[in-house]
């Protein structure tokens, strides 16, 4: 059984920095990813990297402030969010992929507000 544990979230002030992280257990996967969604919007991919390769991809948003990492021994992916900005608020989901299956984590919320 697949499980995800986030943490990390919560209240920063703009130009701040928070680090989320997953923790996944019950399976190898080949994808970690971290998405997003602020109120009356979809949700977005903010980040992804793949577990062997290491390979990372980013939403044009937030190039150069974010990066997500992996630690394999530990099932674990890291986001670290740096110069946060009011519109990188919203809940922040955890994703784990086994090929084409995907498992989402509960969410943890990031508010940017002065």
């Amino acid at each position: 059984q697949v499980q995800l544990v986030e943490s990390g979230g919560g209240l920063v002030q703009p130009g701040g920095s928070l680090r989320l992280s997953c923790a996944a257990s019950g399976s190898i996967f080949n994808k970690y990813g971290w998405y997003r969604q602020a109120p009356g919007k979809q949700r977005e991919l903010v980040a992804a990297v793949t577990s062997f390769a290491g390979s990372t991809n980013y939403a044009d948003s937030v190039k150069g402030r974010f990066t997500i990492s992996r630690d394999n021994a530990k099932n674990t992916v890291y986001l670290q969010m740096n110069n946060l900005k009011p519109e990188d608020t919203g809940v922040y989901y955890c994703n784990v992929r086994i090929n084409t299956i995907s498992y989402w984590g509960q969410g943890t919320q990031v508010t940017v507000s002065s």
